[in-house]
């Protein structure tokens, strides 16, 4: 029996492979170029392009189901999200992030706590018979804001060196990293509650403790290393080592996350974080291009980070929006999600930053939200997903809407302030 990888089992999934790739590559990009027109994030598009070829067996449309039902397909959609955060780290300087001021860093508390607080209060509304794990996760996949959406904005307006757009931006990066931390906490909270281990106050702090202690290695012993892997490799004379090093990296210290129990994402982003225009200066001089590591990478990333998005919307089942109680939900989260980060104002200290702006610039949600429902599709406690179908549509629904929102307020925030 086949399992979906073209060569692994069965050749004869090649073609149904191949067929699935080039049509979600297709969609994924017309979504895209679509929102784009409409003055939207190009990532609502991916979503939406998968949303509807996810759900076309609602008309009886049946002719695509094995192309778009492979594993492979699945795996390529993971290892985009281990480029999508590997580019996240590449696009962040370390220095900057150790130096974020105080009012970044009560911005981002403020935001996470108050995500987790009122995400945590409505799940437990709406699912009261749940475990309080399963509320926590899901009060947490409203934390993170969608650096990329809110970075557009304040380019478009020239705001990104502005008090006001440093505070956004450098608050953004403090609860990303954050978001994933609790990520790791929660996943081996539940990992282990679901094989019926017993996981107390203090295997939590092991958890976190390892996180911890994996961020702090990989910054330290990976920016050195990191810097010797490239000093070494520009001694061979061989073709493509830039690249061919950096994504050992990359892989390495994703697996390395994964072995220690932590997400992958976690030490894609690291690897991104680690590695420094000056530690790879020789391979670059010596590439007829010249290109940075992010302009080889990019390519890359174009083709697999679309597709998870587009698996992502493939996952949610329209169908369940008929049930009243999921519609409401998903509502429910939205206006949890908005209310969270307008509490982000209560973080915002000096003068000459405008609160509302702040706040405004932190409602946006985008890729780790839907990398978190992703991950809690996977965990299993009490014989149930952590995200289940409904959850997951729900979440899908709030990154949507808070895309939509938060950028036209921002936008015109920053409008009436200038």
């Amino acid at each position: 029996m086949s399992n979906g990888l073209p060569g692994a089992a069965s050749i004869a999934d090649l073609p149904a492979f191949l067929g699935g790739l080039a049509l979600l590559l297709i969609l994924a990009r017309l979504g895209a170029a679509l929102m784009r027109r409409l003055g939207q994030p190009e990532v609502l598009g991916e979503l939406l392009a998968g949303i509807l070829i996810g759900n076309l067996g609602l008309a009886g449309i049946h002719a695509l189901d094995h192309k778009l039902g492979l594993p492979a397909l699945d795996l390529l959609a993971e290892i985009g999200v281990l480029f999508l955060l590997f580019r996240v780290g590449l696009e962040s300087d370390l220095s900057k992030m150790i130096a974020v001021g105080r009012s970044s860093l009560l911005v981002a508390a403020a935001g996470v706590a108050a995500s987790i607080v009122l995400g945590g209060v409505v799940s437990r509304l709406f699912h009261p018979h749940s475990p309080i794990p399963v509320h926590l996760f899901i009060g947490t996949t409203l934390c993170a804001t969608s650096v990329g959406i809110t970075a557009r904005v304040l380019a478009e307006r020239r705001q990104a060196d502005t008090p006001v757009g440093r505070v956004i931006l450098g608050a953004a990066v403090v609860d990303d990293v954050l978001a994933l931390l609790l990520l790791s906490i929660l996943s081996g909270w539940i990992g282990a509650a679901g094989g019926g281990a017993r996981f107390d106050g203090g295997a939590v702090a092991w958890v976190a403790l390892r996180a911890l202690v994996f961020l702090a290695a990989a910054m330290l012993i990976g920016r050195a290393l990191s810097r010797q892997a490239f000093r070494l490799a520009a001694r061979i004379e061989a073709h493509g080592l830039l690249v061919g090093v950096a994504l050992a990296l990359l892989f390495g210290l994703a697996w390395l996350a994964a072995w220690m129990g932590l997400a992958p994402i976690i030490g894609a982003f690291a690897a991104g974080l680690v590695l420094e225009p000056a530690h790879y200066q020789a391979l670059r001089a010596r590439d007829t291009g010249r290109r940075d590591l992010d302009q080889w990478i990019e390519p890359i990333a174009a083709f697999l980070v679309p597709l998870f998005f587009v698996r992502m919307g493939m996952r949610v089942d329209l169908s369940v929006f008929r049930d009243p109680g999921v519609v409401a939900f998903a509502l429910a989260l939205t206006l949890a999600a908005v209310a969270a980060k307008l509490a982000c104002a209560l973080g915002v200290v000096g003068r000459g930053v405008d609160r509302l702006a702040v706040s405004f610039g932190m409602i946006p949600r985008g890729e780790v939200e839907l990398i978190f429902a992703g991950i809690g599709s996977g965990l299993v406690l009490a014989g149930s997903p952590v995200i289940d179908t409904g959850a997951r549509a729900a979440i899908v629904a709030t990154v949507a809407l808070t895309t939509v929102i938060g950028p036209p307020l921002l936008a015109s925030r920053l409008r009436a302030k200038a």
